[in-house]
């Protein structure tokens, strides 16, 4: 089939929208699908529609829905859809999911924030990612703990800067973050907490590969979000042995599971402390959410989330 995969991300954005766009793009290309990637697009030479996020892309889901009512039309609901955009924008993100055939969802618990009469729609499928090709080797001389993810109020992303100041004298941790910066207030933000807390370093966004560079080198990851779709990069920690200190969010527990041991309150600077100085000094509990995460890795393997693509494809291709 002729694909049309929109997404709200640009060509040159390292976000989590284009991230999805472009690695689900590769997989239904080995599918033998053409594929499209676009920011907007009306899909009159398309056979379906995929596309990313049902606010945001909106327009491009009701032109294609006016023109084609009748060819398939997938619609993944993004974090801010679920947990923002159907209360703040109605009309729109109910339309675009009213418009669909399918609504895709990254993580287990996105249903129960999703009207009952969308249910039938919805299809779970995991954002996949590959192992690390090298071994992690945490340094020894600290405790490393990696922040990835973009600067913005969604991430609650200087929670674990916040959470370091609080740390014991004696504690060796070191918190990076990787992300981009919203906008100028919030690189002033991490560059002022840089100046006033030792513990912490902003790196700002980086490839791919620093990125996993970065899991090597670090003893846990914290994801700290008060909201999540379902992020890649916990996938990405899970599927590269990272342990994971997460906010105890629908979006974090339905890919962490909920007995995992790992969680704290969301936005609670305190009990994050604790976890993270637990992490650094109980070698136990650190193993503890290594072997957790470990038993999660196959829900993330590249192989399930093509398969995934693929059942769902000729599911609706039936209609």
């Amino acid at each position: 089939m002729k694909i049309s995969l929109v997404t709200p991300a640009g060509k040159r954005s390292r976000g989590g929208n284009r991230v999805t766009a472009v690695r689900w793009a590769g997989m239904l290309r080995e599918l033998g699908h053409r594929i499209t990637v676009s920011e907007a697009d009306d899909g009159r030479n398309a056979d379906m529609m995929i596309a990313v996020h049902a606010w945001r892309s909106a327009d491009s889901i009701q032109r294609f829905s006016d023109a084609h009512p009748n060819r398939p039309l997938i619609v993944l609901l993004a974090g801010t859809d679920i947990y923002h955009f159907q209360d703040s924008h109605p009309a729109v993100t109910h339309g675009s999911m009213e418009r669909s055939h399918r609504l895709v969802c990254l993580h287990d618990m996105a249903y129960r924030a999703i009207p009952e009469r969308f249910h039938s729609k919805l299809r779970i499928i995991y954002q996949s990612a590959p192992p690390l090709p090298f071994p992690r080797l945490p340094s020894p001389r600290t405790f490393g703990v990696c922040v990835v993810g973009n600067l913005r109020k969604e991430k609650d992303p200087m929670r674990a800067a916040f959470a370091a100041r609080e740390m014991p004298q004696e504690s060796r941790l070191q918190v990076v973050h990787l992300g981009r910066a919203h906008d100028d207030a919030w690189a002033e933000l991490a560059r002022r907490e840089m100046l006033e807390n030792q513990r912490y370093r902003w790196r700002g966004e980086v490839p791919g590969w620093k990125v996993r560079r970065q899991f090597a080198r670090s003893h846990a990851m914290v994801i700290s979000s008060v909201m999540e779709g379902g992020a890649n990069v916990v996938s990405e920690a899970v599927a590269a042995g990272l342990p994971v200190i997460a906010s105890h969010i629908d979006g974090n527990i339905g890919l962490l599971g909920d007995d995992y041991l790992g969680y704290y309150p969301a936005q609670n600077t305190a009990v994050l402390a604790e976890l993270l100085w637990r992490a650094e000094t109980d070698a136990a509990y650190l193993s503890g959410l290594t072997a957790q995460v470990g038993l999660r890795a196959d829900m993330f393997d590249p192989a399930r989330e093509r398969s995934s693509w693929e059942a769902l494809l000729a599911e609706v291709a039936l209609e």
